[in-house]
C-alpha cells in the first residue's frame, strides 16, 4: 500500500450488506511496525476530528488506520433501520470485520476516543482479541451513569438561568429550540473543545453528525447533558479486570467526562498508566497537542516487558 490509501469493506448484518469506509497512512500489513487502529467517538460522529493522529505515522513511521463507523461519514448510512439496530455489539462486529478483512487482526494496537474508547474497552474486555497488543482509552467513561453524575456537577457551575433554560427544554422535549441549541454550544465550548475557533477537522465531524443525527439520538440523546438513549445505563465496570493488555488512560480536568467516570478504568485494569491533562477538556489532541502526542508516542514506543 502507498503512504495514504482509502477503501471500503463489505460488512454483512443479517441479510443486508453495508460498507465500512477506511483510510490508512502507511502500509498496515507489511510495515515493521504494528498498526494503530483509531476508533472515533459519537456514537454517530466521523473520523475527521481524529486525523491529527496521522502524526503517529508521520513522526514514528507506525501505520495508522482510520474508519467511519456505519451510519455516518463515508460509510453506509442505513437510514431505514430501527433504532434498536444501533448497539455496541454491532460496532464491535464491524470492528472485527474490518480487522479481519484488512488482514491485521493478528497484530494491532487500538486507540479509542470518547465513545470510541468506550467501544474499544468493551471490545477488549468481552472479545478478548488475541491480536490486540496495546489499548489507548482517551477521554472516555467506564460508565454512562457515572458520566451523567459528572455532567450534573459541571452544569451546577453554570449560572442558575443557564441551568433553568436547559431543564426547561428537557422537561418540554423542545430540544430543537434555538435557546436549547445555543446552551449546548456554550457547554461544548467549555467542556468539549476550548480552542477558538474550533479546528477544521472537528467542524467536519460535527457537520456529519448534524446532517445525520440518527445514531447519536438513538444511543445517546439530544445532547451531551441529556442522555436518554439506549446507552443511558451502559457500564463496563464489571468487566474491566478482564482487559489484560497494557493500557494508556487519558483524561482532562475540564472534560465533560469527569474523573469519577474515568477512575474505574485505573482501579480495575491490571496494566494501566493514567495521564491527566490539566489545560484541556474533551480533546487534548487539539488543546494540548505537543504534550498529548508526546504521551502517545512514548506509550506506543515503549518496549514491552
Amino acid at each position: 500500500m502507498s503512504a495514504e490509501t482509502e477503501g471500503k469493506v463489505d460488512f454483512k448484518v443479517g441479510s443486508e450488506t453495508y460498507q465500512t469506509w477506511y483510510k490508512t497512512y502507511g502500509d498496515i500489513k507489511n510495515s515493521k511496525h504494528r498498526p494503530v487502529v483509531v476508533v472515533h467517538g459519537g456514537p454517530g460522529m466521523s473520523h475527521h476530528y481524529l486525523l491529527p493522529h496521522k502524526a503517529i505515522y508521520e513522526k514514528l513511521g507506525i501505520p495508522v488506520l482510520f474508519y467511519d463507523q456505519i451510519g455516518n461519514g463515508a460509510s453506509s448510512h442505513c437510514p431505514d433501520v430501527p433504532k434498536e439496530f444501533w448497539t455496541p455489539e454491532l460496532f464491535m462486529d464491524e470492528l472485527d470485520n474490518l480487522l479481519n478483512t484488512l488482514g491485521i487482526s493478528y497484530d494491532f494496537d487500538l486507540l479509542g476516543q470518547s465513545w470510541g474508547g468506550m467501544l474499544g474497552a468493551q471490545y477488549a474486555g468481552t472479545r478478548l482479541p488475541k491480536g490486540l497488543k496495546r489499548l489507548i482509552i482517551s477521554n472516555s467513561p467506564a460508565s454512562v451513569p457515572l458520566m451523567v453524575k459528572g455532567t450534573e456537577m459541571l452544569l451546577s457551575k453554570f449560572s442558575p438561568d443557564f441551568v433553568e433554560t436547559v431543564r426547561k427544554h428537557e422537561a418540554a422535549g423542545t430540544y430543537n429550540d434555538k435557546e436549547y441549541q445555543d446552551a449546548t454550544q456554550v457547554f461544548y465550548r467549555k467542556h468539549i473543545c476550548t480552542t477558538d475557533p474550533w479546528p477544521e477537522e472537528l467542524n467536519a465531524t460535527f457537520a456529519c453528525a448534524i446532517a445525520n443525527p440518527t445514531i447519536y439520538h438513538a444511543m445517546l440523546g439530544p445532547s451531551e447533558f441529556s442522555i436518554i438513549g439506549s446507552l443511558k445505563d451502559w457500564s463496563i465496570v464489571d468487566i474491566l479486570h478482564k482487559i489484560a493488555y497494557p493500557t494508556l488512560l487519558i483524561s482532562s480536568t475540564e472534560d465533560e467526562v469527569q474523573e469519577l467516570s474515568v477512575r474505574p478504568f485505573f482501579l480495575k485494569i491490571p496494566k494501566i498508566k493514567w495521564v491527566e491533562f490539566q489545560n484541556s477538556s474533551h480533546l487534548p489532541a487539539f488543546e494540548e497537542p505537543e504534550r498529548y502526542f508526546q504521551v502517545l508516542f512514548n506509550f506506543l514506543t515503549e518496549v514491552e516487558a
